[in-house]
This record gives structure tokens, sequence and C-alpha cells, in this order.
């Protein structure tokens, strides 16, 4: 009982402490993917622009797993921040801007 409660409780306290840093937040427009600059719907994001291709072996935005494979891409954001696609254009994850 008491391992299921402070396990919420330390679920909570992190949720609670990832809303206070807006830059962060999911929720926040900047980090949203809903917004254009964040979407793969934009050329710059897009896996059939040629930066972003798997096939450019020149592509220096590529994300690898750690076996060392590739596993997508990533663009900067305008406001510092990256975006990080897989190979099929799913948004997969983002650091925040300033």
């Amino acid at each position: 009982m008491h391992r299921i409660l402070i396990t919420t409780l330390l679920l909570a306290s992190a949720q609670v402490a990832q809303a206070r840093d807006w830059n962060s937040n999911p929720n926040n427009w900047a980090n949203s993917q809903g917004n254009w600059a964040n979407n793969s719907g934009n050329w710059a994001n897009n896996p059939s622009n040629w930066a972003n291709n798997p096939s450019n072996q020149y592509g220096g935005n590529r994300v690898y797993g750690s076996d060392g494979s590739q596993q997508g891409y990533a663009v900067p954001r305008g406001d510092g921040g990256t975006n990080y696609f897989d190979f099929s254009g799913n948004r997969r994850g983002y650091s925040p801007g300033r």
C-alpha cells in the first residue's frame, strides 16, 4: 500500500513540477504539434524534404538509437528548441526553446 501511495505522490509531484516550467510544457503553443512550426506538414519538418530523408547520406540532423541505427531526424526550431521526428514524419518529441 505504501509503495502505491509513494509512487502516486512521486508521479503527481513530477507532473506539477513539469507544469511549472511553462517553456517545457506540451500545452504551451510553442511546443504543440498543432503549431505549424512543429508539424510534419511543414516542409522544414517533412520526411520528403531531402535534408530529412534517410537516403541522404550527408544529412547532419540524424537521431541515432543506442544500437547506432538511424531512428529519425531533428529539426531546429526558430525559438532555439528542436523537434524530433521518426522517418515517417511522426513527431516523437521536442526540446523546448527559450
